[in-house]
């Protein structure tokens, strides 16, 4: 039976975080040191689930929120992750935890999380480059990392970890700010929280900007069964 997403404020919340190299978890009753796995990119949508299985087995939780590291729509997975294995389009996680479950995209997660009021735009820098926006507590997932960038590559090709990498931190860091500026020219954002593994790998930030913490997913995780924001 698959279960249907409730709201109830007494509900403790499983937060579970999926990124490309690891998946962590944390509730909204314990410690701030979340839980963790690594994942990779082998990592296929059942063995996310018995992992978080294994890592809760001692926790008791009511109901789940995900981040999941690309396009959700309406509770469901719309493609397969670009660094995670198979098998997860299509797949029933209420039904795979026997909870009520509300998956979101994980840029979208920590947006909210992170989230202070008016109009804000949140940008993850990590394996690839994640980005949200919230307007007056409407949480709206965006794909920028694909768009084209410079040079037929795409803004994750310069700002994500592959370009990190590759072009070392000094070129990745000016993508980083440059990336920002257009972002905000077409958005238009109060202030810009960036996250994201690799955010501290920036000494500074550029104006306006605010530095996120990995942390807020969960936080995003929790604030999902609140009912104070609705998400697009």
């Amino acid at each position: 039976m698959t279960h249907q997403p409730v709201a109830h404020n007494q509900n403790t919340v499983l937060s579970i975080d999926i990124g490309g190299s690891h998946v962590k978890i944390l509730t909204n009753t314990t410690g701030a040191t979340p839980l963790r796995v690594d994942s990779g990119p082998t990592m296929t949508a059942d063995q996310m689930v018995d992992a978080v299985k294994t890592l809760s087995k001692d926790i008791d939780y009511d109901v789940v929120s995900m981040g999941y590291p690309g396009p959700v729509h309406a509770n469901a997975v719309l493609q397969e992750p670009a660094h995670l294995g198979k098998g997860w389009v299509g797949h029933d996680f209420a039904a795979s935890f026997d909870k009520p479950v509300k998956l979101v995209n994980d840029a979208l997660m920590q947006a909210i999380g992170s989230y202070e009021g008016g109009r804000m735009l949140f940008l993850g820098l990590g394996t690839g480059l994640g980005a949200a926006m919230v307007l007056e507590n409407v949480a709206h997932p965006l794909e920028l990392a694909h768009l084209p960038y410079k040079k037929g590559g795409s803004f994750e090709d310069y700002v994500g970890e592959n370009g990190l990498g590759k072009r070392g931190k000094k070129k990745w860091r000016a993508s980083v700010f440059d990336t920002i500026e257009r972002l905000r020219a077409a958005m238009l954002p109060d202030y810009i929280v960036i996250g994201g593994g690799n955010v501290d790998k920036l000494d500074e930030l550029p104006k306006e900007c605010r530095r996120g913490d990995n942390l807020h997913a969960f936080e995003g995780g929790f604030r999902l069964w609140q009912g104070k924001f609705i998400v697009r």
